[in-house]
């Protein structure tokens, strides 16, 4: 697991545009999970665009911290980046 956040936005820009699976903290001891693709990096953040039925497009973000404090875990083709 990466232990600084410079390490964890290094991991993850090489694994732009894979398929991954997320498990986040939704709040009230709830956990949401869903897959997608990742779409992008930022600075801070990193987008997810999510697996939708219809033909609409969903995004969503979280920051490097959250992976770092283990508020959201990533799975790459059975790779774990951080975990829960």
């Amino acid at each position: 697991m990466p232990k600084t956040l410079a390490d964890i936005k290094k991991s993850l820009d090489s694994h732009l545009g894979e398929r991954l699976q997320l498990k986040a903290n939704g709040g009230r001891k709830k956990t949401v999970e869903c897959t997608g693709v990742l779409y992008d990096t930022y600075r801070a953040i990193f987008v997810v665009e999510l697996d939708q039925d219809d033909n609409t497009t969903k995004r969503v973000s979280y920051s490097y911290t959250d992976i770092l404090t283990e508020a959201v875990e990533i799975t790459f083709e059975e790779k774990i980046i951080a975990a829960k």
